[in-house]
């Protein structure tokens, strides 16, 4: 499962590195925005995947 969940981090921050980059291309702030936010919550979501390894070990 923590995989799984870790999968899911590395996808949300790809995902929105690419929504970003497209979205300053063109200059769409809306699209960047979200971007943005999609690459915090794969952040956040890494960030607490990270933190059940540590009190797992």
């Amino acid at each position: 499962m923590a995989g799984d969940q870790k999968g899911k981090a590395k996808a949300e921050q790809a995902k929105g590195k690419v929504k970003e980059t497209i979205g300053r291309a063109v200059g769409n702030e809306r699209l960047t925005a979200e971007g943005q936010a999609e690459q915090s919550k794969g952040d956040a979501r890494q960030a607490k995947e990270k933190t059940k390894d540590v009190f797992k070990h």
